[in-house]
């Protein structure tokens, strides 16, 4: 891709939450067009105590994530960087961006985020230290009048765009517990059995503390099966191989998010179809009704003909852009107005 050679020789201090190891992956691909990476969780510690906290009662943690920004600031005081990139932004400082700007006020700033403000606001409250700002929700773009880029798949995908892996997975659902994806994808699940297609599902839980909490406060919460909950994420290599068996791609989108989520973009990746209660992503230039099956979260109905059609390919050159190095170009090269908003 164009613009990407750019990268070559450039020093990016590069903060994001480790997810589902997605972190490692912008690292490598960075590193892969001659960037030199630092990284750093934006979580003081990765475990699901801090986690779950983070989520729950921030200000307990806070003596723990003054000193962990603190010393990340020790550490990085004779490096000169040409790229500040924080990625979700749930944690970073206000006082670390401010400091680090006195210190290094050449440095090019770039904010994104793959979550909506409504499930993790505290991105908002550090907007306005960023050069370029993108959130991958169309509506918080246009809320909070900053850029708008979707997400991406990343290149493992493409091993198994063409794959022969004979496929014993008719539907797959892959995803964190939460709102009402267990109800809906146990009725979808009990109606492909019903009509002879296999699914498979499963859940995630970021820890027992979150899903104990949420348990006791939220009623969505409430008709989960906890021996169905897995505690342990799946690794990419796993979730590769769970694609490369299957057909379609079940994706259950939180009820208050409207951007596209990363199970989206891997089937594109894959060349696999999606169900989806995603109704906005009739928005994107990549929708086909060939490809994409909508449904109504509150009034689920299914089309054998969907399970049993073929996948259309989309035009490479818009097949890239939905890539990881599209994503990357579009955040360090590109601007808040592009392509993507229409």
């Amino acid at each position: 891709m164009k613009n990407l050679e750019h990268l070559k020789g450039k020093k990016i201090l590069f903060f994001c939450v480790q997810s589902f190891n997605l972190e490692k992956d912008i690292v490598k691909q960075l590193e892969k067009h001659g960037a030199l990476v630092t990284y750093f969780d934006e979580r003081p510690a990765n475990n699901n105590f801090t986690k779950g906290m983070i989520r729950i009662n921030r200000n307990f943690l806070q003596k723990k994530i003054n000193k962990y920004y603190k010393n990340i600031l020790k550490s990085i005081k004779n490096e000169k960087f040409d790229y500040l990139f924080v990625n979700r932004g749930e944690v970073v400082q206000k006082s670390f961006l401010q400091k680090f700007i006195q210190l290094q006020p050449s440095c090019k700033r770039i904010f994104y985020t793959w979550d909506s403000f409504g499930n993790h606001s505290h991105g908002l409250s550090i907007l306005e230290y960023f050069h370029k700002k993108f959130t991958f929700d169309k509506k918080d773009a246009e809320k909070y009048k900053i850029g708008f880029r979707p997400l991406y798949f990343t290149d493992k995908y493409r091993q198994i765009y063409n794959s022969t892996t004979p496929k014993t997975t008719d539907l797959l659902f892959l995803g964190t517990a939460h709102s009402d994806r267990y109800i809906i994808s146990n009725q979808i699940a009990d109606w492909c059995t019903s009509n002879d297609f296999v699914p498979f599902n499963y859940y995630y839980m970021q820890g027992r503390l979150v899903y104990y909490y949420k348990k006791y406060f939220d009623a969505s919460f409430k008709s989960f099966d906890y021996k169905k909950l897995s505690f342990k994420s799946l690794t990419i290599e796993e979730i590769i191989q769970y694609y490369d068996r299957c057909n379609v791609v079940l994706d259950i989108s939180h009820p208050g998010q409207s951007g596209l989520t990363m199970r989206t973009f891997e089937t594109i990746g894959a060349g696999k179809k999606l169900i989806t209660t995603n109704m906005s992503i009739r928005d994107y230039p990549f929708y086909n009704q060939k490809n994409v099956f909508l449904i109504d979260r509150n009034n689920i109905k299914l089309d054998k003909n969907f399970f049993n059609n073929n996948y259309e390919p989309l035009p490479d050159e818009l097949y890239e852009k939905c890539s990881i190095d599209g994503w990357i170009q579009d955040l360090f090269f590109g601007e808040e107005i592009n392509s993507w908003v229409k």
